[in-house]
C-alpha cells in the first residue's frame, strides 16, 4: 500500500498527471473510470484565483465520483499562494499539489512553475508556509532541475520532504529539456533510493507503455506513475497497465464501438460543463489518438476537428461507426 498522508492507495499507483487544456471533469471522469488512483485537476493559476478570474475559478469544479482528487496550482508569491490555499480549500481537494515544473515561457518567467528551480530556499519557503496554512496534504510535482548542471532534485525533495511536503511527483527531463529528448528516471530512483526520504516518489516522463510502466516499477522502484501525454485520447491507458501488471499480458484492443462511445461522451460532457463552443473546441485534441491507427481517417477527423457544431461531430462520429464497422484494431 501507498499512502499519501492518511490517503490510502494501492501498490505502484497510477495518477492522471495535471495536464492544462486536458485534466478537465469530464476527462478526469473518463480515466478514474478505467483505473486511474488519483486524479488531479488542471493547474490553477494563484494570481488569476485571487482575482476572481473565471477561467482559474472554473477549474476549482470538482466531484465526488473523482476522489481522490487533487488540485494543482501554480505562483511565486507567498502572499498570493496563500490567498489561493484558502480559496481552494473551500472546494475540499483530497490533495493540494503545487506545480514546480511547468516548463512553458509564460509561467517561468514570473517565477512560478520550473521557474523556481532557479531558487531552491523560495521554494522550500512556499512549500513550507502552504503546510502551515492548511490540513490537506501539500504534493510536489516538479522537474529534475533548471538544466543539466544544476540537477539537486535528492537534496531538493528531501528538502520539501523536510517542511512537511507529502509525496512528490519528478518530471525526468529538466527545465531546459522541455519535452524534447528522453526521460532520465536515474535521478528519481537517486531520489527514491535516500534512506532519508520516507514519502511516496511518483515518476513521470515517458510512460508510453505498459511494459515501460512496469520498468518504473520494478527496475527503478518507484512508488508509482503519474501519466501524462499517454492518456490523450485513450484513457484506457489506466486498464491496459494494470491488466499488464496483473496478467503479462496486453489487454485486448479497445474496439471501434467503445472508442466511438467514449468520444461521445467526452463530447457531450464538455458540452454539460463548459458549454458549447468551449466544450467542442477543447475536446478536438483528444481524437487523432481515439481513432488511432484507423487507414483513411483524415477526412472524418478533419470534420471532428473543424466543425464548430456538436451535431456535426456526433454525425461525424455515426459516420465512423458505419463505414468502419468491424475494424479491428492492433494490440
Amino acid at each position: 500500500m501507498v499512502k499519501i498522508d492518511n490517503i490510502e492507495l494501492p501498490d505502484f499507483p497510477l495518477l492522471l498527471a495535471p495536464m492544462e487544456d486536458v485534466s478537465d471533469p469530464p476527462f478526469r471522469a473518463l480515466c478514474k473510470e478505467q483505473g486511474a488512483d488519483v486524479v488531479y485537476t488542471e493547474f490553477v493559476s494563484s494570481e488569476g484565483l485571487i482575482r476572481n478570474a473565471a477561467k482559474s475559478v472554473m477549474k476549482l469544479d470538482i466531484y465526488e465520483k473523482e476522489r481522490p482528487v487533487g488540485i494543482q496550482i501554480f505562483g511565486a508569491n507567498l502572499d498570493s499562494m496563500l490567498q489561493t490555499i484558502d480559496i481552494v480549500a473551500e472546494s475540499k481537494p483530497d490533495i493540494i499539489d503545487i506545480n514546480f515544473g511547468c516548463p512553458v515561457k509564460k509561467v517561468v518567467s514570473k517565477g512560478a512553475g520550473a521557474g523556481i528551480l532557479k531558487d531552491v530556499c523560495l521554494m522550500e519557503k512556499l512549500t513550507a508556509e502552504m503546510v502551515k496554512r492548511t490540513h490537506i496534504p501539500i504534493t510536489v510535482k516538479t522537474r529534475l532541475g533548471w538544466d543539466h548542471d544544476s540537477i539537486r532534485i535528492v537534496e531538493v525533495a528531501e528538502r520539501l520532504q523536510d517542511v512537511g511536503c507529502k509525496a512528490i511527483a519528478i518530471h525526468g527531463r529538466t527545465r531546459a529539456q522541455m519535452y524534447k529528448g528522453d526521460a532520465d528516471w536515474k535521478p528519481i530512483a537517486q531520489v527514491k533510493n535516500n534512506p532519508r526520504m520516507h514519502i511516496p516518489v511518483f515518476g513521470n516522463g515517458d510512460i508510453t507503455s505498459p511494459e515501460r510502466a512496469m520498468e518504473m516499477r520494478d527496475d527503478y522502484g518507484l512508488d508509482g506513475a503519474m501519466i501524462g501525454r499517454a492518456s490523450i485520447g485513450n484513457p484506457w491507458f489506466f486498464k491496459q497497465v494494470k491488466h499488464f501488471f496483473e496478467t503479462g499480458e496486453h489487454l485486448s484492443p479497445i474496439s471501434l464501438e467503445e472508442r466511438v462511445e467514449a468520444a461521445r461522451r467526452h463530447l457531450q460532457m464538455s458540452i454539460d460543463w463548459k458549454g458549447e463552443i468551449l466544450g467542442v473546441f477543447e475536446t478536438r485534441r483528444h481524437y487523432t489518438n481515439y481513432f488511432k491507427g484507423i487507414p483513411h481517417f483524415k477526412e472524418y477527423r478533419m470534420k471532428m476537428v473543424t466543425s464548430d457544431h456538436s451535431e456535426d461531430v456526433f454525425a461525424a462520429f455515426d459516420e465512423v461507426l458505419d463505414k468502419f464497422a468491424g475494424y479491428q484494431f492492433a494490440e
